[in-house]
């Protein structure tokens, strides 16, 4: 009955009434949740997966225009690079042979040059008749593999998304590792095996409804829909875990159900807060001029707000059916108390943050030296796929090729043969490929300019039917004075001439022989594919094979040459799309989105801190201990020199700053908080015994979420998100544990003196009856009082609160003496409770010993209070 007025004091706040709605209503926020998952289930049919890196290229970049450019004004087929192995060269001409006159293949390449023919191995350069996207393009693949049946055969192709499948596969198998993990730590760190449940059906829940929901974004990246629900466990689970404890906490003096009401009205805000430094990093990405980088911060927003109303609707109830079997199912804690932690910090307080100044200096600059790449081609990953293992051995036995497209206006062959050899002779350029160096017969290139007479001894065609033929094409082109002039000097492109003839043909106004007309048609249907793919109807393009890898100093400065080299021949819009120009312009974006993502990840991060701690030297300090371990953690590539994919820095720098200052905040504000109470030694060895569950639950997951990505992904982009997640939070987790706690007792000054926290109001409090006092107050009184302020009054008190509290009893009539003896035999039975559990209880004293000590107790207790009695009355007589 004592605390029943504070609890309807309690019953009267915002919050406590919010949750009182929620954990009453639970029924409903089942059939809610119910819904909401069933809808999911059908929902993630709907999700769109983007597996194109250069589709979230920004509008502005070569690349992005260069791609919708080529969509628009021409037509790629699907292709696809057959390797056939151990096989003599004469077998490797008839499987061409048999490859040339399928149906659906319109072109292939392959001779006995060592392009083409190697080590007993052929290589066939296949043109399916079918755009890349169309599914027939992927049939007829497939027919070639069945024609094949029987041969060792390697197959790359850029058509299909067996990529995409094989990521799917592996993120299949790293979800269910994680889940294990997931489960084992929670069963190490629980206190109740009824716990886990709770903790696992809260998640599971959030996580599903977050992958049914991503259809809400129309299209989402290969990457996000990879490990969004892997970090979204590792960096949300927090959240379940601090509710949990809060409840169990309260449930110690409180039944089930109101237990559940108060662990929910205290824990809304305090995890609202500690998500808001994980979302604030996340804000951080959406900034970046790379899409895939706002993508990912919109799908791991969305997933921790779902997680935060999972846990808020979902688990409150879940608690509720769950009450009884976690009292039923209690077990000693297997997480150790680490003192010794504490005691080696306030040993090595003036040693250790020194030490780690001269360490994040030196990181900063060995991470600035980071080898940071845009491309696939030199990364390493500890797992390859299909496709990976297929590239690398036609790459090993006949090289490897770096294609660029160069995008001109169309519509003068001339400057395009001009533009044609001046790129062939240079070195950095093994061979070019545009309509103007294409050979389409007897020597002659298909923009060649023939008269009458030269194309009729081409074609073997009666001259008189050559001058009609042209004479028509010269009305046609209105060019009627070549017709007034004669046609003996009017010449006509080979292609444009092929052409005309062929619609001429078409259409019944020419009539050719069997012979000449196959030849028409067989000519027609190559220069057809050439013009699909090299000539649209306000752009040529050219296909321009490089000596130079895919991305580096040398290729992004001759890309930028090849521009000035193409406008001496043509005047505006020139864009070279190509995986080189794709990395040269991923290069030039994290230029400025490593700024920005820094800048803003750290900024957002300290107006949440600042609002935390209300100190302007906290947040300070804590930025600089994460910001330091991210050096710390992208100098282990540089010291190793390997290669880092650019992503992977800008999406885990904003993941750490987020998530892992988590761990450094839990540390900060209890020890902030128990400094106040006991010596700075035992406060900052009580704050690691505190903070170490915590941390060990959050940080491992996330860990090993990140490690196992790291290790089991074929992925580049994905594998190293994953290893620079793993090993910077492992530091992370080193680093709080071993450096924070020495900084926070040799900065705890500076803390203070910047703190910029508004005083408590005095309160003023009345009440009448029977009044406990607990606290420093001032005020009047009328009645009889016994205690130093820490006791109770009968009477009437009206008193400025400027600590503690006043609280109003039932009065039950019994003795003050007795009440106040009664309270005082409580208290040191707490006392006693917790010293006994704290420390080996020491050897009891005879009875009669401790009565003796217990009335010379009372009796100094007594005398005290005489004495500041007569202090206070003498003090007031003076005022």
């Amino acid at each position: 009955m004592a605390g029943q007025p504070k609890k309807d004091k309690e019953d009267g706040s915002f919050m406590l009434k919010v949750a009182t709605f929620i954990v009453d209503r639970r029924n409903l926020f089942f059939l809610l949740f119910g819904i909401a998952l069933i809808f999911s289930v059908v929902s993630m049919k709907w999700v769109k997966v983007e597996n194109a890196m250069s589709a979230y290229l920004p509008d502005t970049t070569e690349t992005r225009q260069g791609l919708d450019l080529m969509e628009e004004q021409f037509i790629t087929y699907g292709t696809a690079k057959v390797m056939v192995t151990n096989i003599p060269y004469g077998e490797a001409e008839k499987i061409a042979e048999k490859i040339e006159n399928m149906d659906a293949v319109i072109m292939m390449a392959f001779d006995n040059t060592t392009e083409h023919y190697n080590n007993f191995s052929a290589l066939y350069d296949i043109t399916f008749g079918y755009e890349e996207t169309d599914e027939r393009a992927l049939e007829a693949l497939d027919e070639v593999e069945a024609l094949l049946n029987g041969y060792d055969i390697y197959v790359s192709t850029s058509m299909g998304d067996a990529s995409a499948k094989q990521i799917a596969s592996e993120m299949q198998i790293i979800s269910i590792l994680v889940a294990i993990v997931v489960i084992s730590v929670l069963l190490f760190t629980s206190e109740t095996w009824a716990e886990v449940p709770v903790l696992l059906l809260t998640f599971c829940a959030a996580a599903l409804i977050t992958k049914g929901t991503n259809f809400a974004m129309g299209t989402i990246s290969f990457v996000s829909n990879s490990v969004t629900i892997v970090l979204q466990l590792a960096l949300s689970i927090d959240y379940a875990v601090i509710f949990c404890n809060r409840y169990k906490e309260e449930h110690r003096t409180l039944p089930v159900r109101e237990a559940d009401i108060v662990a929910l009205s205290k824990s809304i805000p305090e995890i609202s807060s500690s998500s808001l430094t994980t979302v604030g990093g996340l804000i951080a990405m959406m900034f970046m001029q790379f899409g895939i980088g706002r993508d990912m911060a919109l799908c791991l927003i969305r997933a921790i707000v779902l997680s935060l109303l999972a846990v808020f609707l979902l688990m409150p109830g879940l608690l509720m059916l769950f009450g009884n079997a976690m009292d039923k199912t209690k077990h000693k804690s297997f997480i150790p108390k680490i003192p010794f932690v504490g005691k080696f910090a306030y040993a090595t307080k003036r040693i250790m943050p020194p030490l780690f100044l001269v360490m994040i200096i030196g990181a900063y600059l060995l991470s600035s030296k980071c080898p940071y790449v845009y491309g696939y081609t030199m990364l390493e990953t500890p797992v390859q796929s299909d496709a990976m293992l297929v590239d690398e051995m036609i790459t090993e036995s006949f090289g490897d090729s770096n294609m660029v497209a160069l995008i001109v206006p169309a519509g003068n062959y001339e400057k395009e043969k001009e533009l044609l050899e001046e790129l062939d002779a240079r070195e950095e350029i093994d061979y070019t490929m545009g309509l103007a160096n294409t050979e389409a017969m007897d020597g002659y290139m298909l923009t060649d300019k023939l008269s009458a007479r030269n194309f009729s001894e081409l074609l073997e065609l009666d001259y008189e039917v050559a001058e009609v033929l042209y004479m028509a094409y010269a009305v046609n082109d209105e060019n009627y004075a070549k017709i007034v002039n004669g046609l003996s000097s009017y010449s006509v492109p080979l292609i444009d001439m092929f052409m005309f003839l062929y619609d001429e043909v078409d259409e019944g106004y020419v009539t050719l022989d069997d012979e000449l007309m196959d030849t028409l048609e067989d000519a027609h249907t190559k220069m057809q594919i050439a013009l699909d793919q090299l000539q649209g109807t306000d752009y040529s393009r050219i296909l321009v094979y490089l000596n130079l890898p895919e991305e580096g100093e040398e290729t992004f400065a001759f890309l930028d040459e090849m521009h000035a080299i193409a406008g001496k021949y043509y005047e505006g819009t020139i864009l070279i799309p190509g995986e080189a120009t794709s990395q040269y312009d991923l290069y030039k974006t994290f230029q400025r989105d490593n700024t920005v993502v820094n800048v803003v990840s750290i900024l957002a991060v300290l107006v949440v801190l600042l609002f935390t701690f209300m100190s302007a030297g906290m947040p300070v300090l804590l930025i600089m201990v994460i910001q330091g371990v991210i050096w710390i953690n992208f100098s282990v590539p540089a010291i190793q020199q390997k290669n880092v994919f650019f992503m992977s820095y800008l999406i885990v720098s904003s993941i750490q700053m987020g998530a892992n200052i988590d761990y450094a905040i839990v540390i900060s504000g209890r020890f902030m908080e128990l400094k106040e109470k006991m010596s700075k030694k035992d406060a900052i060895i009580e704050t690691m015994n505190f903070a170490f569950p915590t941390i060990v639950t959050s940080g491992s997951m996330l860990a090993l979420a990140g490690i196992f990505i790291g290790q089991m992904s074929s992925d580049g982009a994905i594998c190293g998100i994953g290893q620079c997640l793993g090993r910077g939070t492992i530091m992370s987790i080193i680093i709080v544990m071993f450096v924070l706690p020495q900084i926070l007792l040799l900065g705890e000054k500076i803390i203070d003196r910047t703190s910029f926290a508004v005083s408590i109001p005095l309160k003023l409090e009345k009440g009448s009856g029977l009044i406990m006092v607990d606290g420093y107050v001032r005020g009047q009184l009328n009645g009889t009082f016994i205690g130093e302020m820490h006791g109770l009054i009968r009477g009437d008190a009206s008193l400025f609160v400027t600590t503690g509290e006043m609280q109003v009893k039932q009065d039950s009539g019994e003795d003050m003496a007795l009440l106040m003896e009664k309270k005082q035999e409580e208290e040191k039975k707490g006392r006693e409770k917790e010293e006994h559990e704290k420390e080996e209880p020491e050897k009891e004293e005879p009875e009669k010993e401790v009565q003796d000590k217990e009335v010379q107790e009372k009796e100094v207790q007594d005398k005290k209070n005489q004495e500041k009695g007569q202090k206070m009355e003498q003090e007031e007589g003076r005022q």
